[in-house]
């Protein structure tokens, strides 16, 4: 299930956002002096983002977010002169919608940002009986979602069992939807991806020192 992270200091909002957005996993800030940081630990899909905020506005946020990733961002502001929409497309956001919303009409732009920007593959990949379909990997009852980085990276390896995988192959999936992410993130991802899978008894990703991963 893809997750949504809510960055809005209006509790009632809040609440409203997370029952109608019931199709994602949602999840919103819980201390607005560290927004980056709790984002990271999240790893959402895509972020909603208002402009008044305590402490740091959303313009600083979504600056600082944008030093680190390419998370889709749309604003949510009672805010609807020109300027302040331009300054958020300006800072890296990739939509703009004003309060009051329509729910609808909110949904529909993050169905459609979230289908630009992860458009990963749906066919069906097995191996050693777990079945990789999307961002999903299940194996009987057993099931765990994967962020669309993850799905992107394991789909890799699903692609050449036995056989390894060099990191730079593993980057340029990554990078054909404009994840820039370095060696470094690789390893980040890759490792919290394991521990991940474990959880469903998932444990065949081994590591090439030096050259990269193999599924074996």
């Amino acid at each position: 299930m893809l997750k949504l992270f809510i960055v809005e200091d209006d509790a009632a909002i809040v609440k409203q956002l997370t029952s109608a957005l019931n199709e994602y996993t949602v999840v919103s800030v819980q201390n607005f002096r560290s927004v980056r940081q709790e984002m990271e630990t999240e790893t959402p899909d895509l972020i909603l983002m208002d402009i008044t905020l305590p402490y740091f506005n959303g313009f600083y946020w979504t600056t600082e977010i944008r030093k680190k990733t390419t998370t889709p961002i749309i604003f949510l502001s009672s805010a609807d002169d020109e300027m302040n929409q331009v300054m958020a497309m300006d800072m890296g956001a990739d939509d703009y919608v004003t309060k009051p919303f329509s729910i609808d009409v909110l949904k529909a732009k993050i169905n459609a940002l979230l289908r630009r920007t992860y458009s990963f593959s749906q066919a069906k990949l097995s191996f050693n009986g777990f079945i990789l379909e999307g961002a999903e990997l299940k194996k009987e009852q057993d099931r765990v979602d994967l962020t669309p980085t993850e799905a992107k990276l394991l789909r890799a390896l699903f692609e050449h069992p036995n056989q390894t995988v060099s990191k730079e192959v593993l980057l340029a999936k990554l990078w054909e939807s404009d994840d820039y992410i370095d060696a470094n993130a690789l390893q980040v991802n890759i490792a919290r991806m394991r521990k991940k899978l474990n959880t469903i008894g998932f444990d065949y990703i081994g590591t090439v020192r030096g050259v990269g991963y193999v599924l074996a």
